[in-house]
């Protein structure tokens, strides 16, 4: 009778015991799901289509991006910069990046976001621009706060 009683306590023991785990291990993969859906946001199909002014004619400059983020978009400030220019010596950092414009973003399906930037280029802001190679910064934002800073997500050439 003694082992019997014995023998039912250690199987509670056991059961209790793989009970905990289980809850532990549970709360952990929890966790560590909430850590993996908190990564900052991520850019892909980035594309810059510069067209210079023709006569009396704006030009343009167009930036295309999607975006994910697992807590969803708050923006995409984006900064077109000369190759050569003090950002390619310093480095362009997010601070830089502050008074950037932003561009325009609407759902493409999950947490994925089109972002489309477009701003007219006038014949004198063409004349007095500089010529090569140029790329385009982004700072993606999203509602988590997260952010990534993407130096060069694309590139143009004003000739």
């Amino acid at each position: 009778m003694q082992l019997i009683r014995w023998g039912f306590l250690v199987s509670r023991r056991v059961v209790l015991s793989l009970t905990a785990g289980v809850v532990v291990l549970g709360g952990a993969g929890a966790l560590a799901l909430a850590h993996a859906g908190g990564r900052p946001p991520a850019l892909a199909h980035s594309t810059a289509r510069y067209a210079a002014p023709e006569g009396d004619r704006d030009g343009s400059l167009t930036f295309t991006a999607d975006v994910m983020a697992s807590s969803g978009v708050k923006s995409l400030k984006v900064l077109a910069w000369p190759a050569k220019s003090t950002f390619a010596r310093k480095g362009l950092t997010a601070e830089d990046m502050a008074a950037a414009e932003a561009a325009v973003c609407r759902p493409a399906g999950g947490d994925v976001v089109r972002c489309t930037y477009r701003v007219p280029v006038a014949p004198a802001d063409a004349e007095g621009s500089p010529r090569g190679l140029w790329h385009v910064a982004v700072l993606a934002t999203a509602k988590d706060g997260d952010t990534t800073l993407n130096t060069k997500a694309a590139d143009f050439t004003v000739m």
